[in-house]
């Protein structure tokens, strides 16, 4: 029995990466095959096929015997237009029955996470479906053996490096901290060393800027895995987006559900890193964990039992680990958006006076200890050589080639639109609130414009007198400048002004 066909039609219909298709609501093979709004089809062309999420429309947009195709569904199939797709039902989705089991606490076992996984690479999982299981797993619902099961599904799925040497470097820091760019600096510092870094990092989850959308102000970081082994190859280093290399494609579709939900759970944070560094082809990794009250890990005590967790999983998977507990009471740099944050890391790579000092110690911190760990310095030396490099210039010189090798390098975008809020009393400062901070920089348009967010002048323990300026919002309209300023006036919590701590100094 032949199976149904429809003449592809382009909608131009974004839905980010969901595939989605659409039949007009008097289709005879809705009827005949019994298809409703919301259900699944599988759509075929020349051996290639897309499930995909079906919408009924009402009305003209379509003409009888056509099926509307979203940008992704059309990109993945890639039809000529009026081509005929052939339509018909998914095979069930068996791991469906293990990912419930995880929403009442069951335990997952090795095969029943691969398959989950496997299921949601091949886009078998509806966003609803992925994002209940980002859930099931979220609060500290993953045992640690569920954590290296589902590490190891994620690096199966995806394409892995080998570098063929013994030492391929890489770091991660688990984030929440704004500002604390400096990936782009300790990747140029070790490249320079000689040593090989294949760095990939994310786009923004909850922050107002991940490393790929910062260093996307600058140069290309949409590599494909054999531009990226040219960049290396070349260079030593690279600083790529890894949504495009694809070596863990799973966590790439995870972070797209996480970003929606504003979740991104102790357990996956594990997974997603680790995976991604194992893939990478990295030996030894130096993880870099924030600690502050408004921070993503709020304590010490929290702190030790994601580290713990951290090198138990790594252990698991043969891989070498440092960790790196630094201050995250407060914002790293000045610059929190996209360009702004590339504004600061030039600063520190270029030596210019006005670099921001805290960013230039937390990058030395990690360039230094990964210096140590694998010996190419003696303890306690690994900071200084980390210095001597950015110092000397060649830590610039290096992150510039890597950028002329990924497609060139240009000058961060600058804002059309910019406010400065002012202190309405003298104090000292005692308290900034990075989520708050974080909110107020994503309303501005931060990472979508890539030049949104803003600046903070101040820094806790300052003393400060009415009128002084305590940030600058940065944004591509009137409309996102408003929006982080009422919110920033409704949230007077966000940067706190202790007048009795200025008293007592006086």
């Amino acid at each position: 029995m032949s199976l149904p066909t429809l003449r592809a039609r382009r909608l131009g219909i974004d839905t980010q990466h969901e595939l989605c298709v659409y039949l007009r609501d008097d289709c005879e093979i809705c009827r005949s095959e019994g298809y409703t709004a919301l259900s699944r089809i599988t759509v075929a062309l020349n051996g290639r096929n897309i499930i995909a999420t079906l919408y009924i429309v009402h009305g003209d947009l379509l003409s009888p015997g056509q099926i509307g195709l979203s940008e992704s569904a059309w990109q993945r199939l890639q039809p000529e237009a009026e081509q005929l797709l052939t339509l018909s039902h998914p095979k069930q989705v068996e791991s469906l029955s293990a990912m419930r089991a995880k929403v009442y606490g069951h335990h997952l076992t090795q095969n029943q996470l691969q398959q989950i996984i496997n299921d949601i690479v091949a886009d078998r999982y509806t966003d609803v479906q992925v994002a209940a299981f980002i859930t099931a797993c979220a609060n500290n619902r993953l045992s640690i053996q569920e954590i290296i099961s589902l590490t190891r599904a994620m690096i199966r799925v995806g394409s892995q490096l080998n570098w063929n040497q013994p030492v391929v470097v890489d770091k991660h820091c688990v984030g929440g901290l704004p500002g604390n760019r400096t990936t782009p600096i300790v990747v140029s510092i070790l490249a320079a060393c000689g040593l090989t870094v294949p760095k990939t990092s994310s786009r923004a989850i909850t922050s107002p800027a991940g490393t790929a959308d910062t260093m996307e102000t600058m140069t290309n970081v949409d590599l494909s895995l054999n531009q990226m082994r040219e960049v290396v190859q070349q260079q030593g280093g690279c600083l790529a987006w890894g949504g495009t290399v694809k070596l863990s494609p799973a966590d790439d579709l995870l972070i797209q559900v996480e970003r929606s939900l504003d979740i991104d759970s102790e357990g996956q944070l594990i997974a997603s890193v680790l995976s991604k560094k194992m893939a990478a082809g990295a030996t030894h990794v130096v993880i870099d964990i924030p600690v502050g009250p408004t921070a993503k890990v709020r304590n010490r005590r929290a702190a030790d039992q994601l580290a713990r967790n951290f090198r138990t999983v790594a252990s698991a998977l043969g891989l070498e680990l440092e960790i790196l507990f630094t201050d995250g009471r407060q914002p790293v740099g000045r610059g929190i958006g996209p360009a702004l944050e590339a504004r600061d890391l030039l600063a520190v790579l270029r030596q210019q006076p006005d670099a921001p000092q805290d960013l230039q110690k937390r990058a030395l911190d990690v360039a230094g200890r990964m210096l140590e760990m694998i010996g190419h310095s003696t303890c306690g030396q690994g900071y200084a050589k980390a210095e001597e490099i950015l110092q000397q210039g060649l830590a610039w010189q290096k992150f510039h080639q890597i950028c002329e090798a990924q497609g060139g390098f240009q000058e961060p975008p600058v804002a059309t639109f910019t406010y400065t809020l002012q202190a309405k009393k003298a104090g000292v400062i005692s308290n900034i609130h990075n989520r708050q901070l974080s909110k107020a920089a994503k309303l501005a348009g931060a990472p979508a414009d890539l030049c949104a967010g803003l600046d903070l002048h101040i820094t806790i323990g300052n003393c400060i007198n009415p009128g002084d300026p305590l940030l600058t919002l940065h944004a591509a309209s009137e409309g996102e400048l408003h929006y982080a300023l009422d919110y920033l006036n409704t949230h007077p919590d966000t940067i706190i002004i202790d007048d009795e701590l200025a008293e007592n100094e006086s």
